[in-house]
Parts: structure tokens; sequence; C-alpha cells
């Protein structure tokens, strides 16, 4: 999958995601929820270690981020990169892919947009829970 950015929507939670990509924090970590038609979740440092599995979807980074909700590009439809979040301001690694507009209207200036798959969408759709990302690379322009 190639992602596009929202560099201008979202500039602080794009540095924080390509920050901990450069850093190898993604690497191995699960899809630890997966709801079809609606979204596949990932970016929970816990779901890298077997021993902590059952915590999956309760880990970050170790620090929160602000929530970015004034761009243009702050709507959830199928592709888009977002922060989960338990309460507002409380992201920090764990985001989320769209699979399509259906079930998302209400995340929308609720969770950061951060970018768009613009690239083998459909892969979005093949993924399931326990699937892991072997790595994220940041190219930058």
């Amino acid at each position: 999958m190639t992602v596009q950015f929202y560099d201008q929507d979202a500039p602080n939670t794009v540095a924080n995601f390509k920050k901990l990509a450069k850093e190898g924090f993604y690497d191995g970590v699960t899809f630890h929820r997966v709801i079809p038609d609606f979204v596949v979740q990932g970016g929970c440092p816990n779901s890298k270690d077997p021993a902590k599995a059952h915590l999956a979807g309760t880990g970050g980074p170790g620090y929160k981020i602000d929530c970015e909700l004034t761009g243009e590009n702050q709507y959830h439809d199928r592709g888009v990169l977002s922060m989960a979040h338990a309460g507002r301001n409380t992201g920090g690694s764990q985001f989320f892919i769209c699979h399509s507009r259906n079930n998302t209207a209400h995340l929308d200036r609720n969770h950061t947009c951060f970018g768009k798959v613009v690239e083998n969408v459909d892969l979005v759709d093949d993924i399931r829970q326990g699937d892991k990302i072997t790595t994220i690379e940041v190219i930058e322009d």
C-alpha cells in the first residue's frame, strides 16, 4: 500500500506517525481489530508480544498527542488513515484504515485523519485480525 499523508491538515499527527515508523515502532505489530465494512486497526505495541497479546488495543508509545480536527480532509472515506484514541487528545500510535464511507461518518472531526491509501487500497480488504505489519517505509519527497 502507498499512503499520501495529510501534511497540511494534520502536521503533528503525520510527524508522529513518520517518527514512529522510522524508529521501527510499527515493525511486527498486528492489526488487532478488524471490523468488516468499517475499519482495520493496528499500532499497539502490546500486540508484538504473545504474553501481552490479550492487552492488544491498550498500548501506545508512552505519550499522547493532541487531535487535529479542523483541516479540510477530516472525512473518513475508503482508505483513510486516522488516529485511534480513548478520548479526545489521547492518541499516540494506534491508527485505523477505513474500509468504506458506509459506517464512518460519525468519526469525522472526532478522530484525526492523517493520510489516505492512494495505491493498492484493495489490500485493506484483505487484512485479517492478527495480520502483522512487517515494516513501514517512509519515503520523503
